[in-house]
């Protein structure tokens, strides 16, 4: 009886620790804004007009080597109403990053600012900070490509690809992004993302007329805009971050 016993509180001991080790998942954090298109009055958080939209995001977790699970995709979630056109805007090949970076891009191929990312790499078994920046072009066949570079402690660049569907309701446009595993040192864990800081937006004048990439829904629920973000993690989770954001103010008459 006495080792039935002992055995018994090994395996609760041992379901315990498979419980806990399964149920440990990064923990994120979302927010979008829109804001103002600079150099172009009259966008930003206002129904009906152009905008830029910032994504932030933070990543926390231990599960993987004491940091969190690599990302490896992201689906963000727009509202109802909200339109995306890369019509008038020029283009960036990959294989002009690659070959040159962000130099071998028109201006026009840009499509939004400079961000900047901190994620943790890893050299043998010491894993250290790195911060990246972030930047947005329009692809040829639609969609979007993230050009990532790191310079310091590593230094890498990597490409990501964003391309848009139609979500269900209540929410409208959705950007997915694939992200690839970043192996700094061969046999390495992958680097972690901690947390990221984008804005993609862009917009030109024809005529009297601005034309912008992304264009805020002119109607909004009462409740606030509904935003989702969802993240999927290299060791299997995916977790979802979902609220209502307060509606953009009406136009100035």
């Amino acid at each position: 009886m006495r080792r039935a016993a002992i055995c018994w509180a090994l395996a609760a001991l041992t379901t315990a620790a498979f419980t806990a080790t399964a149920a440990a998942t990064p923990k994120v954090t979302f927010q979008a804004s829109a804001i103002p298109i600079p150099g172009f009055p009259g966008t930003g958080d206002i129904l009906g007009a152009g905008a830029e939209v910032e994504v932030r995001v933070t990543i926390s977790g231990a599960e993987y080597g004491g940091f969190p699970s690599p990302l490896i995709g992201m689906a963000i979630y727009a509202p109802s109403g909200v339109t995306v056109s890369d019509k008038g805007f020029g283009s960036c090949a990959s294989s002009a990053l690659e070959a040159d970076g962000p130099a071998g891009c028109s201006r026009d191929s840009r499509a939004g600012p400079i961000g900047e990312g901190l994620g943790v790499v890893s050299f043998g078994g010491e894993r250290v900070n790195e911060k990246v920046s972030i930047q947005s072009f329009f692809a040829p066949t639609g969609g979007l490509t993230f050009y990532a570079v790191g310079s310091t402690p590593t230094s890498f660049e990597i490409l990501e690809k964003g391309y848009w569907t139609t979500a269900s309701a209540p929410y409208g446009p959705e950007m997915i992004v694939e992200l690839p595993l970043v192996e700094t040192v061969p046999g390495a864990d992958d680097a972690s993302i901690l947390s990221f800081n984008v804005k993609v937006g862009a917009a030109y004048r024809r005529g009297d007329k601005t034309e912008s990439y992304i264009t805020l829904s002119k109607r909004c629920p009462k409740a606030g805009a509904p935003l989702k973000a969802e993240l999927k993690f290299m060791s299997g989770e995916t977790v979802t971050v979902a609220y209502r954001q307060p509606c953009p103010k009406h136009k100035a008459s």
